[in-house]
This record gives structure tokens, sequence and C-alpha cells, in this order.
């Protein structure tokens, strides 16, 4: 795990760095002027749709129940905007992910590559397009696996626990095959995603236990997260932002350390052939 802990520490200068810091800005703006878009005009027929639907099928009895039960009978007054907020967290989520993909993540290539590894030479083994591909296919399989987990929020560690889970499993795939785009060939990036299966995987779990705090913070104030629904989503957003370029950085310095150590083997390998 020593490259592991190597990487975390290179990402976490790097993450101070300048140049990090306004990165985050891009997708941070893409991200709010979508979302601010969205809200404006769909926030109340969503809330609208979920309080028929809550009245019909008596959802407001059981939600009723368990929150007495559980000593928050305050928080029965924004079950409905609460329960909103997380069905739209997910697209969220992704509208974030999909923004630093496309406009930071060129640049967090380029300022490790280009400053840590100038000599790595670039394959091109992979796109921008084939990033966004696994990312919205590895994400068709997070969104259904999140919404079935919703209720396990009503018990706080067992919705960090699974969400720690679900971001573990959805960084390793997205930001491993991003990190590797540029240098790797598809050969080469296979065969780091098999033989560092574990540690790229332990990576994740770490990046999940991030990306789960900010819907954890939500739940812990319910309340106050609805009554300041803009400010509360806008600092969601840029902790959102903050973590994927942490995540970033931290894959990227692993994986191209990596892909040298790889072609070093090779290279010793085709030596002693010889």
């Amino acid at each position: 795990m020593r490259a592991v802990a190597n990487a975390y520490g290179r990402a976490v200068l790097s993450q101070l760095h300048v140049r990090m810091l306004v990165l985050s800005a891009m997708p941070l703006v893409l991200s709010l002027v979508l979302w601010g878009l969205v809200l404006y005009f769909g926030l109340q027929p969503l809330l609208d749709w979920l309080h028929t639907n809550f009245v019909d099928y008596e959802i407001f009895r059981t939600t009723s129940s368990w929150l007495e039960r559980l000593h928050l009978g305050f928080l029965k007054s924004v079950v409905v905007p609460f329960f909103a907020l997380l069905l739209l967290l997910p697209l969220m989520i992704l509208s974030a992910l999909l923004f630093m993909n496309v406009a930071a993540m060129p640049f967090i290539v380029r300022h490790v590559g280009g400053r840590h590894y100038p000599k790595l030479e670039q394959k091109q083994g992979g796109s921008m397009l084939g990033g966004l591909r696994a990312a919205l296919s590895s994400f068709a399989v997070f969104i259904v696996i999140w919404l079935a987990t919703l209720p396990l929020y009503i018990v706080p560690p067992l919705a960090m626990i699974s969400s720690a889970l679900l971001w573990g499993w959805l960084t390793s795939r997205v930001m491993s095959y991003d990190a590797l785009a540029d240098h790797a060939s598809e050969e080469e990036r296979r065969t780091i995603q098999r033989e560092r299966r574990r540690d790229l995987l332990a990576m994740g779990l770490v990046s999940g236990a991030m990306g789960a705090l900010p819907p954890l913070l939500m739940a812990a104030g319910a309340v106050l997260f609805v009554a300041l629904l803009p400010l509360a989503l806008a600092v969601m957003m840029w902790l959102y932002v903050l973590i994927f370029i942490f995540t970033a950085l931290w894959f990227q310095y692993y994986c191209l350390e990596a892909l040298a150590q790889l072609r070093a083997r090779e290279q010793a390998n085709i030596v002693g052939q010889a």
C-alpha cells in the first residue's frame, strides 16, 4: 500500500496548488447554472408530484411513524422536500462528474504527466468519449442501487457504509480509466486495472467515504438544509467538485506510477530475453 499512500500525499499537495483551486471553479459554475435552471423550473412540480403520491399511498403515515420512533417527529414537515433532494442527488453527482471529466480532467492529466512524468510515452489507449461512456454505463448501475438503498438514510451508519461501497466501486472504474486514457495503451490499461485491482478498490473506498459525507451532512441537518436550499446546494456541489478533483489527482499519480513500473518491468524482460 506504499504506492497508494505516496500517491495520496502527492495528490494532497497538488490539491492545494492555486491552479487546482482555480480549476474547481469551472465545473462548479457549470453545475450551478444547470441545476439553478432545473430547480427553478422543475422543483415545484416535483414537490407537488411527490406530495400527491405521499398522500395517495399513505407514505406520510409510514414516515411519520418511523420519525416518531426515532424521536425525530420535528422532521415531518421536511420529508417531501428532503426526499426530492435525495432523488435529485444522483443526477447532481453525475453532472458534476461529467463536467469535471470534460472541463478539468485534461488539465489534471497535463499537470501530473507534464510535471512528474514528462518522459512517459502517451499511447492514447482511451479517449474522452470512452471516458464518458464508462462513466455513464457505471452510473446507470450506481443510480439503480442508490435508489434501492434510500431507506437506509433513516439509519445514518448503514447509509454511510452503503454509500461508501457504491462510491468506491464507481470511482475505481471511472477514475482508473480517465487516469490512463492518454498515456497507456488499451492492453496496458487492462493489465494495470487487473493487477492493481485491490489498490484501486481501496482508493475508491476511501474516496467513496468522502463522497458519502455531503448527503450525510444533508441528512444530519435536514431542516437547515431545506431552509437554506440554494446556498446548501451550492456548498454541496462545491464539495463534490473538490472531492472529484482530489480523487482524480490521486488516481492520476498512482496509475501513472504503476504504468511507469509496468513498462520498466516489460523492458527488463525484453533485455533479459535478449
